[in-house]
C-alpha cells in the first residue's frame, strides 16, 4: 500500500530583482501608480499595483509578470503579496504599464510580454522609453492587442487619462485636465498655496488700518476684504 501526498504549489512574491533599474525609471512607476491610485481614491473596487507578480493560472506558477504598474477594474483596493487571477473572481488586470530600462529588450517588451499581456485578458498595454522619449501602446480587439497609431494624445478607454510626451517627458492628464504628478510636486505646490494665503493674509491685515483711516466702517472693510467684523476689530484693537 503506498500512501501519496500532495505538495503544495509554491506562487513566488519575488524574483530578486530590483523595482526599477535608474530614478527615471523609478520615479515615473510611483508617479503613475499614485496619479492613477489618486484618480480612483473614492472607487473601492479599483486595484493598483506596481511591481507586483500576477499569476493567471492556478497550478502553474511559472506563468507570471510582475509588469511595472497594473489595474485592475472590478477587484477590492487592499494589499496583496501577489495577485492570483483565481482568487479575484478571475479578473485580469485591464490596464499595464512598462517603463523601459537599459536591461530590457525590444523582443522582451514588444514580443514576449506583449503576447503574454494579449493571451490573458489585458485591455490595453502601454509602454513607455525614458531614454529616447518614445511613447507606444496597444489596445485589445477580439484576441489582439492592435497597436495605437496615435497614442499622442490618445485617451485611455478604461482609465478616461491622456497621454502626451513633452520634451521627451511623458505627461498623463486626468479627465478634470490636471496633470499627474511626483509626490514632490504635491509637496512644492502645498508651500507655494501656503505661501501664496500667507501673502495674501497678510496684506488684508495691512489694508485695513488705510481702509480705517479713509473713514470705512468695520463692517465695510470686513466685507470689502472678505473676512469677519471680528477679524477686523481684531486688527484694528491691536
Amino acid at each position: 500500500m503506498s500512501l501519496s501526498t500532495s505538495v503544495p504549489i509554491i506562487y513566488p512574491e519575488s524574483d530578486g530583482q530590483p523595482l526599477a533599474d535608474n530614478t527615471i525609471q523609478f520615479r515615473l512607476i510611483v508617479t503613475i501608480q499614485g496619479g492613477i491610485d489618486a484618480l480612483f481614491i473614492d472607487n473601492p473596487n479599483v486595484f493598483v499595483a506596481g511591481d507586483l507578480f500576477w499569476y493567471p493560472v492556478e497550478g502553474e506558477p511559472w506563468i507570471r509578470q510582475a509588469p511595472d504598474i497594473m489595474v485592475v477594474m472590478g477587484r477590492p483596493k487592499g494589499d496583496r503579496r501577489s495577485y492570483k487571477q483565481w482568487e479575484e473572481e478571475n479578473i485580469p488586470p485591464q490596464v499595464v504599464f512598462e517603463i523601459v530600462s537599459k536591461s530590457n529588450t525590444r523582443e522582451e517588451l514588444e514580443g514576449a510580454k506583449r503576447r503574454f499581456y494579449e493571451r490573458y485578458g489585458v485591455e490595453e498595454y502601454y509602454l513607455f522609453n525614458p531614454d529616447k522619449g518614445i511613447l507606444k501602446g496597444w489596445l485589445r480587439d477580439g484576441e489582439i492587442l492592435e497597436p495605437i497609431a496615435q497614442i499622442l494624445g490618445w485617451i485611455s478607454p478604461c482609465l478616461g487619462i491622456r497621454f502626451e510626451v513633452v520634451d521627451g517627458e511623458l505627461q498623463l492628464y486626468r479627465p478634470d485636465g490636471e496633470r499627474f504628478v511626483s509626490y514632490l510636486e504635491v509637496i512644492q505646490q502645498r508651500d507655494f498655496e501656503r505661501q501664496r494665503v500667507q501673502q495674501v493674509e497678510q496684506a488684508q491685515r495691512e489694508a485695513i488700518p488705510k481702509l480705517l483711516a479713509m473713514g470705512l466702517s468695520v463692517e465695510q472693510i470686513a466685507e470689502a476684504l472678505s473676512l469677519s467684523v471680528e477679524i477686523v476689530r481684531a486688527v484694528a484693537e491691536s
